[in-house]
């Protein structure tokens, strides 16, 4: 196996595991393991995918899904701190929806 196909496979599997931990983080929001285990898979995610970005020599979209995969973490955060306050967040939800789908595009070469 080489470094490619485990920086892929770690890449893929960590974004998977961010979201369904970010899902039961955020409807029993009482409870901080997943919480913590989510930040876990986040920082799986993006060391993974600097690597890719470096492996592939820097390519323009891979940066741009970069930057918009740390936007979509800041928003789950601020979802998170918007509930805990009572704050209404529906623009948040969103907003998550439109950048999962975008980045979701972007890697699995739907857009590009």
């Amino acid at each position: 196996m080489d470094l490619q196909s485990i920086l892929y496979e770690a890449h893929s599997g960590s974004w998977a595991f961010l979201i369904i931990f970010f899902l039961i983080s955020y409807l029993f929001p009482k409870q901080k393991v997943t919480m913590m285990i989510e930040r876990l898979f986040v920082v799986i995610m993006v060391l993974s995918g600097a690597g890719m970005v470096a492996l592939y020599g820097f390519p323009l979209l891979s940066i741009v899904k970069g930057v918009l995969a740390l936007v979509f973490i800041g928003v789950m955060e601020m979802m998170f701190v918007r509930r805990r306050a009572g704050r209404k967040h529906a623009m948040f939800w969103i907003l998550w929806i439109i950048l999962f789908a975008i980045i979701l595009s972007i890697g699995y070469d739907v857009i590009g």
